[in-house]
């Protein structure tokens, strides 16, 4: 009997509601960041304005570590194959890596939202006063004051809170609160860049509304599946699926609305119409933690609902899943070329990546899902450093984004440019790079489960995305230098930022093995029902 009829039934005869059963220590790294969260909310409350920032930073970096070590602990002492919370999370193998993947990238993000030094001195990435008009008096008396925004580490720990619950939640309503814990703050942290304020500004207002569009499109596939299956626990919807007792026109209904608000987390076409513009908008410590720690926690959403929940409606959904990663594979590297803007550029080749990765959604298997763990892993690493090498190369307006901009930086700095080629290259999946495992992979699992076409196509994607990566390598090390050219400025945290990338792209590219294993070992139980 479930919880719910059990309170109904207790109800009925007078007795008391039993107070739930939480498993705390199965839900701690979850608990301990959405704690931090809010401590860090009392620090604003509490806290003078010159002491936040030095009672932030080292309040998120502790959590965020603390939460990672914790999730060790669970992966490491105990076989993690349970249900927690009345059921609403599940704590497993898969669960378990992705919450360390996101905590691990939510660090080294952390690296560049906390950023005050080299050329950012005083005001960082972030807008002085965010309620003041771009331009306005107020504005500039702000900067001039050097008020420092500290706002940002509750939200990004807030956000960081509802990534762990997204792909740990076993039934629909936890998933949607997950997503809007998750989505919430990215929506505020996405209009406050120190530069660029107008634009900014509108790539916060188009992430909001297209992000509401697609909650409701969530929302009501659960209220559809929910009137399917009589429960909104995806091992529930399996069951009745299995039984094939309910509406067919609910059941095929609530699963595309449903979809559309996943895909839309994760940029997948026709539904990634927002990435391009709320990638260059928003400050790009916020753009490198959406392109790495919101696309794990997305697609780890997508997995657990297709292998959990809809996996014995394979023959139903494949065949849509099939034509959504061609199509976002080819018109993410498509598209991407014609770009100017380096963050544009990168915001389409996440799109592309996304199209390599639904190739294991598509697979279905356990090689599958192993392999897409992985690739979560290397990409997210290299994301995030080619993002802090873009925050270092800046003119007097700012971050120098503009791809003319960058001719002949091979020659003023080749140990940055040569760094930023490193990342393009693994983004190309050349081999020796963590790119070149990843799609391996995937690509293998996907042969493995008869889906080659799919695998030909993404071949042939990446070949034309090595085309504007090789671009930009030739720009910066066969052009000219301009005269006014941009500076290369770095503070120390994001020199640990870049550090930290390109060693983890070197490492999984050169010895790849101990985190495949991990990823493999991961999968032994699948997720949890």
């Amino acid at each position: 009997m479930s919880r719910s009829s059990q309170v109904s039934a207790v109800l009925a005869q007078g007795g008391d509601i039993p107070a739930p059963h939480i498993e705390y220590d199965q839900i701690g790294p979850l608990l301990l960041v959405l704690g931090i969260a809010v401590a860090g909310v009392l620090v604003e409350a509490f806290v003078g304005r010159t002491w936040r920032y030095y009672a932030q930073v080292p309040l998120a970096f502790l959590g965020l570590a603390g939460a990672f070590a914790w999730t060790i602990v669970l992966g490491v002492h105990d076989e993690p194959h349970h249900v927690a919370a009345e059921g609403a999370l599940g704590v497993d193998g898969p669960t378990l890596f992705l919450q360390g993947t996101i905590l691990v990238l939510a660090l080294v993000s952390l690296l560049l939202i906390a950023e005050r030094g080299g050329s950012v001195v005083g005001g960082g990435h972030f807008a002085a006063q965010a309620s003041a008009l771009p331009g306005s008096e107020a504005e500039q008396r702000s900067a001039a004051a050097g008020i420092t925004q500290t706002e940002v580490f509750p939200l990004m720990m807030f956000a960081v809170g509802g990534m762990l619950m997204f792909p740990a939640s076993n039934d629909l309503l936890t998933m949607f609160v997950a997503l809007e814990v998750m989505s919430l703050p990215l929506y505020l942290l996405c209009g406050l860049a120190r530069r660029r304020r107008l634009l900014s500004q509108e790539a916060a207002v188009k992430y909001f509304l297209l992000g509401a569009f697609s909650s409701a499109f969530f929302l009501y596939g659960a209220a559809l599946l929910y009137g399917y299956a009589g429960s909104v626990r995806l091992a529930d919807i399996s069951a009745e699926i299995s039984k094939d007792a309910g509406s067919e026109t609910l059941l095929l209904a609530g699963v595309a609305l449903l979809s559309v608000g996943l895909l839309f987390k994760l940029g997948a076409v026709p539904f990634h119409m927002w990435k391009p513009d709320v990638y260059q908008g928003a400050p790009t410590p916020i753009t490198a933690l959406m392109a790495s720690c919101t696309l794990v926690a997305a697609f780890g959403a997508i997995l657990r609902v297709y292998y959990v929940g809809f996996e014995t409606l394979k023959w139903d959904w494949e065949p849509i899943m099939w034509g959504v990663a061609i199509l976002t594979m080819v018109i993410g590297a498509v598209i991407a070329i014609t770009q100017t803007d380096l963050k544009r550029m990168l915001a389409y080749s996440s799109i592309a990546h996304a199209g390599f990765l639904l190739t294991a959604v598509v697979a279905t298997s356990r090689d599958g899902l192993s392999s897409a763990l992985f690739y979560l892993a290397a990409y997210g690493f290299t994301t995030v450093g080619a993002f802090a090498v873009i925050t270092m190369v800046r003119d007097a307006g700012g971050e120098a984004a503009h791809l003319s901009r960058w001719a002949g930086l091979g020659k003023r700095s080749p140990v940055v440019a040569g760094t930023f080629a490193f990342f393009l290259l693994a983004f190309a999946g050349i081999p020796l790079t963590s790119g070149f495992t990843g799609k391996f992979a995937v690509f293998k699992a996907a042969v493995q489960a008869d889906a080659t076409p799919l695998v030909i196509v993404g071949v042939i994607s990446s070949a034309i995305a090595a085309f504007f990566y090789v671009r930009v390598i030739v720009v910066m090390f066969f052009s000219e230098p301009e005269a006014d050219g941009p500076t290369v400025v770095a503070g120390p945290a994001t020199a640990a930022a870049v550090a930290l990338g390109l060693t983890a792209t070197v490492v999984l590219g050169v010895l790849p093995q101990p985190i495949l294993d991990l990823a493999g070992h991961a999968t032994t139980h699948m997720f949890v029902r």
